[in-house]
């Protein structure tokens, strides 16, 4: 279990008695990131949710005036899927936001599954492996805790020697093959955002709040987590 007293040192729970509220605050400070790493370092480097929470964060992004020439687009999992699949995390951005924008197609770093996990996790820790920290990364959280495809009883790539990236054979959730980024390589980022809503995520934010280690309590950035929740999550508490 994380040490009690550290909770409130690592977690910003940030709670919203709306959805639409969540979403705009997300999306506004997502903005905000990009913005401070541009004039920082002259680049925005965000790692991409997957799931449903983040899809009309994205499409609210479409219209954002920045420089989208300056911005580079990685993805903390995809599902072992063809590349135009639609239930693959890269095709829901797309979709939604990034065929919309004018980001470099150079810059833009789907995970490639369609070519099997193996070659796609060899493939992208070299990607990720070629930059420092992330500026931004997004998250969700599952039903069970997990996050990415860092499912629980799985190894979540937490360790200090944890490879960039893991591949996952047995998802508990379809399809079974995936590919993830580590705990560890999803904790080296200037900002970490989890985005969690709905009903059903309450026992697993009753978990997270109290200490246990689930999948999702295992990222933790030296700059801690900024958690964007609906409020009735934490409510139940």
């Amino acid at each position: 279990m994380l040490q009690r007293e550290n909770l409130f040192e690592i977690y910003r729970w940030h709670s919203f008695d709306s959805t639409l509220d969540l979403e705009h605050a997300a999306a506004t400070e997502i903005l905000k990131a990009a913005q401070r790493a541009i004039d920082h370092r002259g680049a925005f480097h965000i790692v991409l949710a997957g799931g449903t929470t983040p899809n009309k964060i994205y499409a609210a992004l479409r219209n954002a005036k920045t420089d989208w020439a300056a911005w580079h687009v990685y993805f903390g999992d995809e599902r072992c899927l063809p590349s135009m699949n639609a239930e693959r995390n890269s095709f829901m951005a797309s979709t939604a936001w990034l065929d919309h924008v004018s980001i470099p197609a150079r810059q833009r770093h789907p995970i490639p599954t369609e070519e099997g996990v193996a070659v796609a996790a060899e493939k992208y820790a070299r990607v990720v492996g070629e930059i420092g920290q992330f500026d931004l990364v997004l998250l969700g959280m599952g039903e069970d805790g997990h996050t990415a495809s860092l499912f629980p009883d799985h190894d979540a790539g937490d360790s200090p020697d944890s490879p960039d990236t893991l591949i996952i054979l047995d998802s508990p959730k379809p399809p079974a093959q995936r590919v993830s980024l580590s705990a560890r390589r999803l904790s080296e980022t200037r900002q970490l955002f989890f985005l969690v809503t709905g009903n059903s995520k309450a026992q697993a934010v009753k978990d997270w709040r109290s200490g246990m280690l689930i999948p999702a309590a295992k990222i933790r950035p030296e700059s801690g987590v900024d958690v964007f929740i609906d409020s009735f999550l934490l409510g139940n508490q």
